[in-house]
């Protein structure tokens, strides 16, 4: 069945969507939603779902790997599988024995690590699959200029955000970046965020962490969350601490860097 003028009564706000993926003014055809909406909305609840139980395909993870020279580790948590992991949130903090293992050996024929980047699947491998290379991408040129390098890249199947903690306990790492699915929307189903900590170890809270949102085209962008997340690097490093107590004045920057002109100061004439 079509929708057509003479069926679907249109809504005011609908002028508001352009500004906005909420479904508001969406209109209604009798007293239900008209049918391509509802349509929308089907496909976008079916995406969400495939992000979080899809099985995730590292395979874009591991040719970053490959291209950059990045000695990389795949782990796993203590979670079995999807089931287990959505069931059971406390096993997807913490490494299996293997994965333990594997760390450990690799500790002991390397130094600590300044920066370790993790990806863990998390609740989107569309986000993992989509976003988290090309993160990365962005990130590893950034990190140099600050004078610091990827030492090890650990991808993580069935992890959370604090798995990062296990990881750096076992390496002591002083940068974990975690990159990880977050838990999709229906107008966001590939949304990575990244969770930073300095000096994680196990029983760090999510207060030792600083948090970047929402990076996806239609979101935050790779160049903006690189230049954020290479702030709190910098800071945190000059304070000797990471999470609620290091307050994000990265905006502030713009102010004071010289090729910005701060618009409440007139131009100069020289």
């Amino acid at each position: 069945m079509s929708d057509s003028p003479k069926t679907v009564q249109e809504n005011r706000w609908q002028r508001l969507r352009e500004y906005t993926d909420a479904r508001i003014g969406l209109g209604r055809s009798g007293v239900s939603l008209p049918t391509r909406h509802h349509l929308d909305f089907q496909l976008a609840h079916a995406a969400a779902r495939d992000a979080v139980k899809r099985p995730i395909d590292w395979s874009g993870v591991d040719a970053l790997a490959e291209q950059n020279s990045l000695p990389m580790l795949a782990l796993h948590s203590q979670a079995l599988d999807r089931n287990h992991y959505l069931q059971r949130p406390d096993l997807g903090r913490k490494l299996d024995q293997e994965s333990a293992a594997a760390l450990m050996r690799w500790r002991e024929n390397n130094a600590a690590p300044k920066v370790v980047i993790v990806i863990a699947d998390g609740l989107s491998s569309t986000a993992i699959e989509n976003q988290a290379p090309k993160m990365v991408q962005q990130l590893l040129p950034d990190l140099a200029r600050l004078g610091l390098a990827c030492e090890l890249l650990c991808r993580v199947d069935q992890g959370r955000v604090a798995i990062g903690d296990d990881i750096a306990e076992h390496i002591g790492a002083d940068h974990i970046v975690l990159l990880v699915g977050e838990r999709p929307g229906l107008s966001s189903p590939d949304s990575l965020g990244i969770y930073y900590t300095y000096h994680a170890q196990l029983g760090s809270s999510d207060a030792d962490r600083n948090c970047l949102s929402n990076i996806r085209p239609a979101g935050l962008s790779f160049a903006e969350a690189s230049r954020r997340l290479c702030w709190l690097v910098r800071e945190a490093t000059a304070l000797g601490y990471s999470g609620v107590k290091l307050k994000d004045d990265s905006s502030s920057d713009i102010l004071d860097a010289p090729t910005h002109q701060n618009f409440l100061v007139p131009p100069s004439n020289e």
